[in-house]
């Protein structure tokens, strides 16, 4: 072992005399290790949340969809879903009618987002079949003579409306029609007969089903659909798929890929992160000012044996590595200490969030507000990496000044008074 390194992980022990240099000691190793840890636990939290935010969203919309530019409806839409299917990368498409509404079911009013489907094409483009609680998808087509035609409620807005499986609903429309009154709403009565949970408060309280055909008689729009949605093979090459499907069908067709129609969300996300990291690294720049002051002392404390060393040959790049090698195994070992209970707390954060919600009886998570209702977490390796790289970078800066300054004492300066 060099010398260097041999004086430089001494100087870690402190002397009885010197027990308040090993305290800062400690207290630095501490700093960085928190800093450390809290940037894993949150990087991993929100790369967690993109991707179950992606996911939920995924599960919910199509990954691309096709409209009309004049946003009028869309004549003989099954040679249209014909031509999609025939693009590279599709791997299914299905019509859909889209507008707003209000329901009521009584006691309660709101205004939700009407979606009309077909129930044997849907399941093959979104996960709705998928997160569907009670019912089934073909239930909006199989009604009894005489009864409402099937609607599919979201598991937050079947509880805003007090409504279970069999209550009859009241759709209203604002695109009314045209009678010896005046303008009148357009209204039709319906009867619930699913209730789904896709894990996103946006969705499940503000979104309902009805069969397309259903929807094209009640909103007048005869064959008609509203657009095609689509999905494809590979989520992130959908733009590319987007724009051979807007070549093979020509104008005035156009396409929206889910990236499009959630790029304020993800955009937020990114920003989110990335503020998020550059905050938690001031914990470990308040460790770096503890090294800092931790090395300072020990030069003060060590300038005796720093001139010894110097008048036995030692050079002042020597006694440059000495300090810079104490500072930066507590930067290692606070970044070793971090990581390992970074990654330990990430892994089972569910746990531990469960169990303080238990423990408290409290919901850390609103979905009304937070979209979600688990906390969840996803470690990415890159962003370890690059956690760990950082503080130990900070660390060993944090080493110069205070070796640099040892590497200048003048060893007959400080020999003087012993």
């Amino acid at each position: 072992m060099r010398y260097e390194w041999f004086i430089g992980l001494r100087y870690l022990k402190a002397k009885r005399k010197q027990t308040f240099i090993s305290i800062i000691t400690v207290i630095s190793i501490a700093g960085v290790m928190v800093g450390v840890m809290t940037l894993i636990v949150v990087l991993s939290v929100m790369s967690g949340f993109e991707k179950t935010l992606k996911e939920k969203i995924l599960g919910t919309q199509a990954h691309l969809i096709i409209l009309k530019a004049s946003q009028e409806g869309m004549d003989q839409y099954e040679e249209v879903i014909q031509k999609i299917r025939e693009v590279k990368g599709v791997l299914s498409a299905a019509p859909f009618i889209f507008s707003q509404v209000m329901l009521s079911s009584g006691s309660n009013v709101s205004g939700v987002v009407l979606k009309g489907i077909d129930p044997d094409q849907e399941g093959k483009v979104t996960e709705l079949a998928n997160n569907l609680k009670v019912g089934k998808l073909q239930d909006l087509r199989e009604v009894q003579a005489g009864e409402p035609p099937g609607i599919i409620l979201g598991a937050e807005l079947a509880k805003h409306l007090s409504t279970a499986p069999g209550d009859i609903l009241q759709v209203i429309s604002p695109l009314g029609t045209m009678t010896p009154m005046g303008m009148m709403p357009r209204m039709k009565r319906f009867r619930a007969v699913g209730i789904f949970h896709s894990g996103m408060y946006e969705y499940d309280n503000t979104m309902a089903y009805v069969s397309i055909e259903s929807a094209q008689k009640f909103f007048g729009m005869g064959a008609q659909v509203t657009g095609i949605e689509v999905k494809t093979g590979d989520i992130y090459r959908v733009r590319e798929i987007g724009r051979e499907i807007q070549r093979k069908l020509g104008f005035p067709f156009w396409t929206k890929d889910w990236m499009e129609m959630n790029r304020n969300l993800f955009s937020a996300l990114r920003l989110e992160k990335i503020a998020m990291f550059i905050i938690l690294v001031l914990i470990v720049l308040v460790a770096a000012f503890n090294i800092i002051s931790t090395l300072i002392m020990v030069v003060m404390e060590k300038n005796k044996d720093i001139a010894i060393l110097k008048s036995m040959g030692a050079s002042s790049k020597g006694i440059l590595k000495i300090f810079m090698i104490e500072g930066l195994v507590i930067g290692v070992v606070g970044t070793i200490l971090g990581t390992f209970l970074g990654l330990l707390a990430a892994f089972n954060l569910e746990k531990i969030t469960g169990f303080v919600e238990n423990l408290f009886g409290f919901k850390i998570l609103a979905s009304d507000v937070y979209y979600i209702d688990k906390l969840p977490s996803q470690v990415n390796p890159l962003d370890v990496w690059i956690i760990t790289a950082t503080a130990i970078l900070i660390s060993l800066l944090a080493t110069l000044y205070p070796s640099w300054r040892a590497s200048k004492l003048d060893p007959a300066e400080a020999l003087r008074y012993e």
